[in-house]
This record gives C-alpha cells, structure tokens and sequence, in this order.
C-alpha cells in the first residue's frame, strides 16, 4: 500500500514543479503526451498510463491536460505483515494555464486523483520571472491540497470504505536559476510543506512484544496531527566542449518528526547528431528514523506517537538509471514539428538499517526484533511519445 501521506505530498511536488517547465520570454511549443510505466520491487507492482495535450491559444497564453490512471497490485513488506494486500486504480486529472506577461510566466493548475478509500485535489499558482538580461531566474510557488482519507475494511472486489478523516497539505517553493558562464548554469530552489490533520497510514500497524506464539502482537499506528518539511536543492550544470552536459545535484531535507535526508545525484547527457540523446544517472540518499518510529515496541502504548511504517525507518538507497531519446521526425512531418520516444530505466536498491523482514522470519527461526534487516531492489521501467507540433 502506498504511504498516503507521501501520496498527498506528491501531488504538490507536482503542481509546484510545473513552474519549471516553462521560460519566461517563449511559451514551450504545443505538444501530445502519451506514458508508461512500470514499478515492480518490495511486494509492490505499480503501472501507469497518462495522456497530456498542451496548446498555445495565443503567443502569450496556453493550456494543458493531463489525464493519469495507475494500478496498484501487492502489498509493502510491513503491511503483508498483517495479512493484507490490496489491488486499486487512482485516477488523476489536471488542468493547467499559463500566460505570459513580458519576462513573467504565472502558471495555474488544479490537480484532482481519485481512488475507492482516498481522496485528493490540489490547487496551485506559480511565476517565473527573468531578469538581468535573461541570465537569472526566480521562481516562486504555492500549492493547497486537500485531502479525505479513508480504509477499505472489505475486498478489493467488494469495497467497504470507511472515512476516516481529512489532511490539508499546503506548499511553499522559491529558486533561483543563474548563467555563470556560457557554459555553466546554477540553481538552488527550497521548499516548505505543512501537513495537519489525519496524516498516518491505516493499513501499516506497530508492532510490541507479547506472551502469544510468535512473541509479538500488532497495533495501530499513531501519528501527529501536524507536520512540517523543509527541503533546499542546489545543482549546477555544465555544458562540455562536444554538446554533452554533466549535472550535479544535491538536496538537503528535514521534517519536525525527526527525519533528515541526503540525496546526491550525478547526471551525464550526451546527444548524437540531432536525432538521439543518451542519459545515465548515479542517485544515493540516506535519511535517519522518525522520532516515533520503532521496528518493536516494548509495548503499547509505550509512547504518545508510535509509528512501524518503513517510509519512517532509516535507510538509504542507491538508484542507477538509463535514459534513451530518439527523435523519429527529426525534421517535422506535415502539421508536427517533431516527434520522439524515450525509454527510461532505473534499478533502485533499498536497504532498510532498522526495519526488519517479518514476513518470512519469525519463532523458532528468530526472536521478536533478531530477524534480517529488510533489503528488496526494484525496477522502474518508463517509456513516452512526443508530438510537437
């Protein structure tokens, strides 16, 4: 099951990112979207499909579409722990505005997903402004998302949803991008997200040492109802003498439950003549535990808040990944000014340094909170169609 309240947040990320997409001087082209993908790894196989239309009305005014649906089949390790898994679809619409004003962008969007227990729909305005003769740009954005969360107590053919209550998640973002040289370009963006409300999971449990069988007994999870993140990102790109660009990144997040995380990205990108583009890319992050996470309690309840969801548990993660462009109508055809598909896969490795596997170790083999750390690798396998026209 996905961490809802990840889910939530993504929505904003997303609204938010859309600023990025667009320069302040020349709205982007009009363009057709279609998308795959796929996610298999950690008892979790995720499928996506989307479609975008994006049309300029006018020089100075444009409007987008998208349409997402992903489909959920298997359970997350801690949540097979409890004997349940789950098969669900969520369906995503959006709409977008843009208009440009001299060297400002202000950007609109709604964003509104669906799925049988979960409810989310996110408002956002954003705008991009260069200045100093194009060499610096700002941006700055908002996004308010609310959200209804609820829990399937039936099956996945036979729902029974009970509402469980509401989370409002609300983004603040700023950047600020600088042409150092005609050949190096450098960023630093930061971002601010307040959560309340309903924010755990109710398909994740605790767990705390008992006198039955297996030495154990599960429980709810009790979560804040308030929660404050800050994230800043610096990267730079450098452009090399033969057109291709290695891009560094580095991001920095911190949240009032206690979680700190590092992410390091390297990029290369490297074009062939004017009809392919070659990508690979090297990630690593490393977070520490929530405050009120523990792999086994004591017991319960031994603390206010209590928490065994692994997205709270220390890890890290490596991610290695390829990415592919062709460019099929390098020279337009008819009404399309180009066309291309992309191929992109990554291989994620997950090590989990106090969450442990219980789905497959228990008495006799092992005692409550001796079992192996939890380790699983996953694979994310992308691939989209562009229209330009």
């Amino acid at each position: 099951m996905r961490h809802r309240h990840t889910v939530a947040r993504a929505a904003v990320i997303a609204a938010l990112l859309l600023v990025r997409s667009t320069s302040a001087d020349v709205l982007p082209d009009n363009r057709a979207d279609v998308f795959y993908s796929k996610y298999s790894g950690g008892g979790m196989d995720i499928t996506g499909y989307s479609a975008t239309a994006r049309a300029k009305i006018t020089e100075n005014f444009a409007l987008e579409a998208n349409y997402f649906v992903d489909k959920v089949s298997g359970a997350s390790i801690d949540v097979l722990s409890q004997a349940s898994t789950i098969k669900d679809e969520r369906k995503q619409k959006s709409g977008t505005i843009e208009y440009l004003r001299d060297k400002t962008t202000y950007t609109a969007s709604y964003i509104s997903s669906v799925e049988r227990d979960y409810i989310s729909d996110t408002a956002s305005i954003s705008l991009s402004q260069d200045m100093f003769g194009d060499l610096t740009t700002v941006t700055l954005g908002f996004a308010d998302t609310k959200n209804k969360v609820g829990e399937n107590n039936g099956t996945a053919n036979d729902p029974k949803v009970a509402w469980l209550g509401h989370a409002l998640t609300r983004a603040y973002s700023g950047g600020v991008s600088q042409i150092i040289t005609k050949n190096f370009i450098a960023g630093v963006n930061l971002q601010v997200i307040t959560d309340a409300g309903y924010l755990a999971n109710p398909y994740r449990s605790i767990r705390y040492l008992d006198t039955v069988a297996r030495g154990y007994s599960l429980a709810s999870q009790t979560y804040p109802e308030t929660h404050t993140s800050t994230a800043v990102q610096v990267q730079g790109k450098y452009y090399l003498p033969y057109r291709a660009a290695v891009t560094a990144l580095y991001r920095y997040y911190n949240d009032t439950w206690g979680v700190v995380g590092n992410t390091y990205e390297l990029d290369y990108t490297h074009p062939i003549r004017n009809k392919w583009i070659f990508e690979g890319r090297v990630r690593y992050y490393k977070q520490n535990a929530a405050s009120f996470y523990r792999d086994l309690f004591d017991f319960n309840p031994q603390q206010n808040f209590e928490a065994r969801d692994q997205n709270l548990a220390a890890l890290d993660n490596i991610t290695v990944g390829a990415k592919v462009t062709y460019a099929f109508l390098p020279e337009g055809w008819s009404v399309f000014k180009r066309g291309t598909v992309t191929l992109d896969y990554s291989r994620i490795r997950f090590n989990y340094l106090d969450f442990r596997d219980i789905k497959d170790f228990g008495l006799p083999q092992y005692k409550p909170g001796e079992e192996p750390l939890y380790q699983f690798n996953a694979n994310v396998f992308q691939v989209f169609v562009s229209m330009y026209f």
